[in-house]
């Protein structure tokens, strides 16, 4: 009997899990190529690319192949694609044994953007590929029983998305996907500290900022951290304290943006099913639920109380995975978008 895999993909703007049915997550990179100019050859994929970044000579790009939640460059989304799957079933096995693969995509992805997540997929090794929304994957992955009369809402805060959907019985009632998460979160900490400090800072630091002392609700006891930098006037490497509640103060436009469409979200909620959401919770995930405060400052404006999902950054790859079990149901929602751009 031929060998068989399932294959779950998050295939995010910040990093790639991949899920391998009955092995659970095998996987879990940066979504980041290191290619030479010259000859187009892959020099590095996934963490040892990402620690290139900044670093690298002018004879090497570092690229980031997927911008906003979708594919900005498809060559590169294939090629790295290929590159974790060789990884994740063994270098070459694919060629013999291809699998199916679940990919998740943002709940606001146009048509063209489907056909290139598809198109990917494929050209690096998928049998078949299907598409399944990141807030439905959230939400199961998350351990809800979204098949019930019931409404539950996620928010799922990536690194270029922020997916936000009110699901029931199996679908999705309501939803809104803003380019605002986590990549946004890193653009305002670095303009903050060019505005407040004259300071430069690469997108490292101010992912380290942002996991470190990050926040957007007052902490019970402030926190600092101390970052290097160049001062943009005089030129020379500088080093200073920074607060959280300077991160606060920094993350302030792109929080008040996601607080804004869950809101929206919840105007567009039918009745019976935002009485659902009242009783049950609403749930974060992705790594961007993991900044301090934010499920606290949802609840102040909403009034809603607010979990974090236990696995978090996870959530959205075990759903994907999980999918397979209901794939019937996802094949027919792929004909329905399909139809609908007919």
């Amino acid at each position: 009997m031929a060998l068989r895999y399932d294959i779950g993909i998050d295939l995010g703007t910040a990093s790639v899990l991949v899920y391998i049915k009955g092995k659970g997550i095998v996987l879990h990179e940066p979504s980041v190529v290191a290619i030479e100019k010259k000859s187009n050859k892959l020099l590095a994929v996934g963490e040892a690319a990402r620690n290139m970044i900044g670093r690298a000579p002018g004879s090497i790009s570092v690229i980031r192949p997927l911008r906003d939640g979708v594919i900005s460059d498809f060559e590169i989304t294939e090629r790295m694609l290929k590159y974790f799957l060789d990884r994740a079933i063994g270098t070459g096995a694919f060629r013999f044994f291809k699998p199916r693969v679940v990919v998740c995509v943002p709940s606001g992805v146009t048509g063209v953007e489907r056909r290139a997540v598809i198109e990917a997929t494929m050209q690096a090794g998928a049998r078949r590929t299907y598409l399944v929304e990141e807030p439905i994957a959230a939400a199961i992955g998350a351990g809800i029983d979204i098949t019930r009369p019931n409404g539950s809402m996620v928010v799922d805060i990536g690194g270029g998305t922020t997916d936000i959907a009110v699901i029931s019985l199996g679908a999705t009632v309501v939803s809104s996907s803003i380019k605002v998460a986590g990549d946004k979160f890193d653009e305002a900490i670095i303009k903050y500290m060019r505005r407040k400090h004259n300071m430069m800072i690469g997108d490292r630091s101010a992912e380290e900022l942002k996991i470190n002392i990050g926040a957007v609700y007052a902490r019970v006891q402030e926190v600092t951290m101390e970052v290097r930098g160049r001062n943009q006037i005089t030129g020379m490497p500088i080093t200073l304290t920074v607060s959280s509640n300077e991160m606060m103060e920094a993350l302030y436009e792109p929080i008040s943006s996601i607080m804004e469409a869950v809101r929206t979200v919840l105007e567009r909620t039918p009745p019976e099913l935002a009485a659902d959401i009242a009783e049950r919770s609403m749930v974060l995930t992705g790594g961007g639920s993991l900044i301090y405060g934010i499920d606290k400052l949802i609840e102040e404006k909403t009034g809603i109380s607010v979990v974090v999902s236990e696995n978090a950054i996870s959530c959205v790859a075990l759903g994907t995975g999980e999918a397979f079990n209901n794939i019937e149901a996802i094949e027919q929602s792929m004909q329905d978008a399909e139809n609908s751009l007919d």
